[in-house]
């Protein structure tokens, strides 16, 4: 019912940006809140940010909170990760998320893109 695909992932040093893009297709895409999880070696997939269909809420993990920035263009069915002052821990795979439910994506989706990695330098 919905694809998602990620793409803006890449090798980037401490401190620098990167912006993460996610295409979403599909007959309801544009009405789907959609959010961003990442999971790192070793470790279980940890939630990251989401933001509702319309893109009047948006919610980010503590985490990133003040560094990450969640956005959409549903005239596109694109969602948007701005990362900025990135830190070593940072270095994930990243997926795009969508769920109908705004409240449920902050644990899991119903939707799942393929991820892209993001390497952060020391």
């Amino acid at each position: 019912q919905v694809q998602l695909v990620e793409s803006g992932g890449g090798l980037v040093q401490a401190g620098g940006s990167l912006r993460l893009s996610c295409a979403a297709s599909g007959r309801t895409a544009s009405t789907y809140a959609m959010g961003w999880f990442r999971q790192a070696p070793g470790k279980e997939r940890e939630f990251v940010a989401a933001i509702s269909w319309s893109g009047s809420r948006t919610y980010h993990a503590d985490s990133v909170k003040g560094r990450f920035t969640i956005s959409r263009d549903n005239a596109k069915n694109t969602v948007y990760l701005q990362m900025d002052s990135l830190k070593p821990e940072d270095t994930a795979v990243y997926y795009c998320a969508a769920d109908s439910n705004f409240g449920r994506l902050l644990k899991t989706a119903d939707y799942w893109g393929q991820g892209t990695q993001v390497t952060v330098s020391s």
